[in-house]
Formats: C-alpha cells, sequence, structure tokens
C-alpha cells in the first residue's frame, strides 16, 4: 500500500541510492526557462560547440 503523507520505513538517502540517483535530486524541482534567458544561451551554446575545449573566460572574450 502507498502512503501518500510522505512516511516510508526506508529513509529518502537509501531510497535514493537503491533506484541510483543522488539524494538532492529527489528534491530538485524543474523550474521554466524563460524565452529571454533561452536567447541568451543560444550565442553561449554556438560557441561551446564551435570550442569544446575552452573554459569561461575565452568565450566571454568571443562573446565581447
Amino acid at each position: 500500500m502507498r502512503d501518500l503523507t510522505g512516511n516510508h520505513p526506508l529513509p529518502i538517502s537509501k531510497q535514493a541510492k537503491a533506484v541510483g540517483i543522488s539524494r538532492g535530486s529527489v528534491y530538485y524541482l524543474l523550474r521554466p526557462v524563460s524565452d529571454f534567458d533561452q536567447e541568451m544561451m543560444k550565442p553561449i551554446d554556438h560557441l561551446h560547440l564551435d570550442y569544446p575545449f575552452a573554459g569561461s573566460r575565452m568565450p566571454r572574450g568571443l562573446m565581447r
């Protein structure tokens, strides 16, 4: 029988380990990404594909 109150005899950490995920991912809630943020990420994604070896400074310089 499923307990909908969140009480379970097995702790969350052991449940997460049993299914192969981190305990923190159990609590993670997805948040939608705004259209503005999506547009801002496009050039960064293109630079990352063109220069996969680059860290953070090189793409920053290329974007300027």
